[in-house]
């Protein structure tokens, strides 16, 4: 509370003198002239003295002198707006810019969407342009904006095909993962080795992964915000594309030309329809795709009002025959109101909701049943961006949701002899208050200062349990629906502060505290579809982390170069792992009993080179690492490695447009191998091997490395048409990294053999992309 007070009257004295001064305010939004998209994070400036940036909306306000002034705005692949202006009283200047000739001809290209912010306190987060994402080569040559988030430093994919993240010595559950808002709770198709997110349909990427602003909370490692495209309000467009395993289409247009639009993108893969052409029964009656659609509505109701509506739905489906079939899938909606009262105070709304959930069928013999889980949330936010001056921007606001968790339901079918079997469901309300103000103290130091209040209460009904030392359960109590079992309440303070020491570098530190009440329990090293979501009980207590980062910044050679290198330290509480022999995946209501709690740490060093203009564009990215975890009842009550511990990670991009018809890309990237449990011996039991274990996560898997090629052909290019070939290959010169590692024994059963599992060598892709308007 003190440092709530603390924060309103530091404020107040930032704020007092303001308005004393005779000035007035300009402030409007940058969309794009071609498309009606507003443009996120484009440079406003005037006389080259008063400068600001649009937020994730397309809104800016500044404060200047009444007057005439010169007046730009400039954003990557835009040309600049330049113009004179005159104000004598607080003014609406709404801007739409030009495309640039230079991005049409397609000859310089641009690996990120701006040069970096040197004089901004925001550390740790990377913005990547849709652009970066449709060159990098991936996998099958999907454009993959999880995959290229994954060449950053900090940021270690979950393995080969992945979509898993580890982020700064965090675990898979421990990353926010947002849609227009909307929480996405499984970014994976196909076990992990594509997204959920169709590249065709973002319209801006930002992963936070340190000094995350107080309006994010939730999770320990990073958030990712991913917002979808409006809309073209001008024009209808039409895009698509066909490769070796998917297609997809996007469609867009007005709906009332210049003030309202909607967008429509589907996608879906067809390796099903290839099985069915197979003539053996074991295999054509196997399933095996993926679809999903994101679809968007956005109305300018006014000049101060927007409404937006906006949904994802993304369906995985697998299976053997009728022996077993797997399904998952994710559902997300918001709804979404922005509302200017006035040219210094914006408003955002937004009702949401998210549902994720899995279901199992399994036939052995004359048994035949069906697992399910889910997870609902349905909330409601409320922000407002104060613009009291042009050295301080406000943001503040309050969150709410309501999260019911079904952990696991086994349902017989027919006359099949299992029973019946169903978790608790667990509910639980979760809201937070949050504030914080960017403040310029000098031209040259500015700070970003807030605090986040975090209340989780657990709600009834059902019952909750208190455990002895060695996890049993000593007494059960039992809770009416809707009634308050317990509720955690957490301040969450946020500092982040830049000092620039020439116009071209800066040096930058944060501190943030984050809380995390929903937590994931996997029995396997990446994430995975059967994996259960549980909240916070009486037992489980929220994990907490503090994070604190050190950076320095540069740009080099008029900016087309750029020099980052941050470090951090992480401090993490009441870390959740397994008691040796745990299976959380039974019957067992007491879910606890399986676990233990303790501590972690992780540090590391990070750094990154990047290109950021010209036709040779790209980066370099490195990263130096540990994390551990130290948990009584575990490895001897000794520190040990964290599954997702990785000492050196490794990654070069490169891309070139050789000219307007062809352009290149290569990425290579190098790890060290994952922490595992291998056995250390063995012995016999009735003639059967058992494998002894001692040290947790005591080895390591083999590294990794991989190269991947990329080419895009460009087929003919119009006024209102273009069409290009793409081709890629994935792991180009046929490494094979190790995807599992298993035991047994040898034909005389007297040696131990390892067996190594790889997944791909050698996978070409060739797509086709349209586009018509």
């Amino acid at each position: 509370m003190k440092f709530i007070a603390f924060f309103l009257s530091l404020l107040l004295l930032q704020t007092a003198g303001a308005h004393a001064q005779q000035q007035v305010v300009i402030s409007g939004t940058v969309k794009s002239k071609v498309n009606g998209e507003t443009v996120i994070g484009a440079t406003v400036s005037v006389d080259g003295t008063y400068t600001t940036s649009t937020n994730e909306y397309g809104f800016y306000a500044l404060r200047i002198p009444a007057g005439s002034h010169r007046f730009q705005v400039n954003f990557m692949s835009f040309s600049p707006y330049t113009a004179k202006i005159s104000v004598f009283k607080d003014s609406t200047i709404n801007i739409s810019l030009e495309q640039s000739a230079q991005s049409l001809d397609e000859v310089v290209i641009t690996a990120n969407p701006g040069k970096q912010d040197l004089a901004s306190p925001q550390m740790g987060a990377e913005r990547v342009s849709m652009q970066t994402v449709k060159q990098v080569p991936v996998l099958l040559g999907e454009r993959d904006a999880l995959k290229v988030i994954q060449l950053l430093p900090g940021i270690k994919s979950a393995g080969d095909g992945g979509s898993g993240l580890f982020v700064r010595g965090g675990s898979a559950d421990q990353n926010m993962i947002l849609l227009d808002e909307a929480t996405v709770y499984n970014a994976s198709h196909l076990l992990g080795f594509f997204s959920t997110f169709n590249a065709d349909a973002i319209k801006d990427l930002t992963v936070y992964k340190g000094g995350m602003p107080a309006q994010y909370g939730g999770r320990l490692s990073s958030v990712l915000d991913i917002k979808m495209n409006d809309g073209n309000n001008q024009d209808v467009n039409i895009s698509g594309g066909v490769g070796l395993i998917s297609a997809k289409l996007n469609v867009e247009g007005p709906i009332q030309e210049g003030k309202s639009s909607f967008l429509v993108s589907g996608r879906r893969t067809y390796a099903d329809m290839f099985l069915k052409l197979s003539n053996d029964s074991s295999i054509n009656n196997n399933t095996l795709y993926f679809y999903d659609l994101n679809a968007k509505l956005n109305f300018q109701l006014g000049n101060n009002d927007r409404l937006y509506l906006s949904g994802y739905l993304g369906q995985d489906r697998m299976g053997a025959g009728d022996l077993f079939n797997l399904d998952w899938g994710n559902k997300t909606g918001t709804l979404r109101w922005n509302h200017i009262f006035s040219s210094r105070l914006f408003s955002n709304t937004s009702l949401i909701y998210s549902n994720y959930d899995y279901k199992i069928g399994i036939k052995t013999g004359a048994d035949e049943f069906e697992i399910f889980s889910n997870i609902t949330d349905y909330q409601v936010k409320q922000e407002f961006q104060w613009f009291a001056n042009n050295r301080n921007n406000v943001r503040f606001g309050l969150q709410s949701a309501y999260h019911r968790i079904r952990p696991g339901e086994v349902t017989a079918i027919g006359g099949s002899s299992f029973n019946d079997t169903r978790l608790q469901q667990r509910y639980s309300w979760d809201n937070a208050l949050y504030a914080s103000n960017t403040w310029k103290a000098t031209d040259r130091l500015q700070l970003t200062y807030g605090v986040r209040l975090s209340a989780f209460g657990i709600l009834g009904e059902g019952d909750f349990y208190q455990l002895d030392a060695n996890g049993n359960v000593t007494d059960t109590l039992s809770y009416e629906k809707n009634e308050f079992v317990k509720t955690y309440l957490n301040v969450e303070p946020r500092l982040a502060v830049s000092y620039q020491l020439t116009p071209l570098s800066s040096v930058k530190a944060s501190y943030v505290r984050n809380v995390q009440n929903l937590h994931m329990l996997s029995n396997s090293s990446t994430a995975s579809p059967t994996d259960k979501w549980l909240a916070s009980t009486n037992v489980i207590k929220p994990e907490i982390a503090d994070q604190y980062a050190l950076g320095y910044y540069r740009n080099l050679f008029g900016g087309r170069y750029e020099l980052n290198v941050e470090t951090y330290y992480k401090d993490l509480q009441h870390q959740i792992d397994y008691r040796d022999g745990a299976n959380v995946f039974t019957s067992n209501n007491a879910v606890e009993s399986e676990l233990l709690f303790g501590k972690g740490r992780a540090y590391g060093l990070e750094w990154l080179l990047r290109k950021n203009s010209g036709k040779l564009t790209g980066w370099i990215s490195y990263t130096l690492s540990k994390t551990e975890r130290q948990i009584n009842g575990i490895n001897n009550d000794q520190w040990y490695n964290a599954r997702q511990d990785r000492t050196h990670d490794v990654a070069v991009v490169a891309m070139y447009q050789l000219n307007k018809k062809w352009s290149f890309s290569a990425n290579w990237v190098f790890y060290t191998g994952d922490a595992v449990t291998f056995p250390a011996g063995k012995y016999l039991i009735d003639g059967e091997t058992a494998y002894y274990y001692t040290e947790r996560n005591g080895y390591r898997m083999p590294d990794y490395h991989r190269l991947d090629l990329g080419a895009t052909m460009q087929l003919r290019q119009k006024k209102r048409w273009s069409s290009e070939l793409s081709f890629s290959l994935y792991n180009a010169y046929g490494r094979e990294n190790a995807y599992v590692i298993s035991f047994e024994d040898s034909a005389d059963g007297n040696r131990t053999i390892a067996n190594q599992i790889s997944l791909f060598r050698f996978v070409p892709s060739i797509s086709y992309n349209f586009k018509f308007n």
